[in-house]
């Protein structure tokens, strides 16, 4: 297993350290990993912080955390950062693309990684300054961000949020240009669970359809009806949308088979509301396939809350984003989902959108193969980072 030299200490200008991100970061890029196996990502993460004097904990399975300033602070700030790629073929013809069949880093979780360590590495430099404030910096590089449930529960169960009293983290945005950073003081994520139905029944000829479970038809009722049920059973205020993507059932055109699936997600803008969901969704589903005598099995699984984002975090990822030299631009809130909302349900916090597409360029979208990142924003990442770190306690 191959894995980039890590360098002895701490560069000494802000430019090799960016150029060193950038190299660290198409490195991951073209040896992406899945959830729970970023096995070689945190090698490397973690020979690159050992090289420059951090003290490592590797996580149970993968990932790791790392400390540094004062010992027993009075105040500690977590920089999170998620290392899992997903099961999305890369399409983009870059020098440095995945040589992982079937997988990259089409959400940006190299770029997290890289910032992150940069952030790390920048406030190492100064950690006579944060010994002198009494203040603390812990690095988590968590697994799993991108399944159901996240590897934020296995950062905690290992006691990785201990002692922390603010955690950050940044994620990148394709709809902001490189250079400008998005805040926002409350809501910015969306509620996301994973769905999955099954029905089974007594399949047959399409021919003869009146002697079978037709749960082909069965299940294309699920797949339309019950998001439109689901729309006038929970408050439209909470932005519900039951959305599909994967549906499966039978290879042949004359044969009603005794089985099919649908997998999707359900996401919604309000906290309270998603509490309420589950056994509604439940209810809706056994009541659109009743008519046609098949059976239902539904696996909900709650999967994060929305991040709501904490005042005073805000505050400080603005003073990084001051400190960084870039701008602030407001940003909205999206119904997709982030498992750094479980960190914010134990310590308050704030997650910026980073800014990663070239200016007059393309818009990308997330979790596509051919999604394009500019590197610029790595450097700007791990500054904005340093420095919401360095603001502290800032009340």
């Amino acid at each position: 297993m191959t894995r980039p030299h890590p360098s002895p200490a701490v560069p000494t200008t802000f430019e090799a350290l960016e150029s060193e991100l950038i190299a660290f970061r198409r490195d991951l890029h073209a040896h992406p990993e899945l959830s729970r196996r970023e096995h070689r990502t945190t090698a490397a993460v973690a020979d690159r912080l050992e090289a420059a004097g951090f003290a490592v904990r590797l996580l149970p399975v993968s990932g790791l955390v790392a400390d540094l300033g004062a010992e027993h602070p009075a105040y500690r700030v977590a920089l999170r950062a998620d290392l899992d790629a997903l099961p999305v073929p890369e399409a983009t013809g870059l020098p440095f693309t995945s040589t992982v069949s079937g997988v990259c880093h089409a959400c940006g979780h190299d770029v997290h990684t890289s910032a992150v360590l940069g952030a790390g590495l920048l406030l190492k430099a100064r950690e006579g300054e944060l010994l002198a404030r009494g203040l603390g910096v812990r690095l988590v590089f968590q697994p799993a961000e991108e399944v159901i449930p996240g590897g934020a529960h296995d950062v905690m169960e290992a006691g990785g949020l201990d002692g922390v009293d603010r955690i950050l983290a940044v994620h990148c945005d394709p709809t902001i240009a490189v250079g400008s950073v998005g805040l926002k003081v409350g809501a910015v994520t969306a509620a996301a669970d994973s769905v999955e139905v099954t029905l089974t029944g007594r399949g047959g000829h399409t021919s003869r359809p009146h002697l079978t479970q037709d749960l082909t038809y069965a299940l294309a009722k699920v797949v339309t009806d019950v998001p439109a049920a689901l729309s006038r059973r929970l408050d439209p205020r909470a932005g519900v949308a039951l959305v599909w993507g994967s549906v499966h059932a039978g290879g042949a055109g004359n044969v009603i088979p005794s089985i099919g699936t649908a997998t999707g997600t359900l996401r919604m803008l309000d906290a309270e509301v998603w509490k309420t969901s589950g056994p509604i969704l439940e209810q809706l589903i056994h009541a659109v396939v009743a008519p046609y005598a098949v059976t239902a099995h539904v696996k909900h699984v709650p999967g994060v809350p929305p991040v709501v984002n904490e005042g005073h975090a805000i505050e400080a990822l603005r003073a990084g984003v001051l400190s960084a030299g870039a701008l602030e631009t407001p940003t909205a809130q999206s119904l997709g989902g982030e498992d750094f909302a479980w960190y914010l349900s134990s310590v308050p916090g704030a997650m910026a959108r980073l800014g990663t597409r070239t200016p007059g360029g393309r818009t990308y979208d997330l979790h596509q193969g051919d999604v394009v990142i500019d590197e610029r924003a790595i450097g700007i990442g791990a500054k904005v980072l340093a420095g919401a770190a360095l603001a502290g306690g800032t009340r």
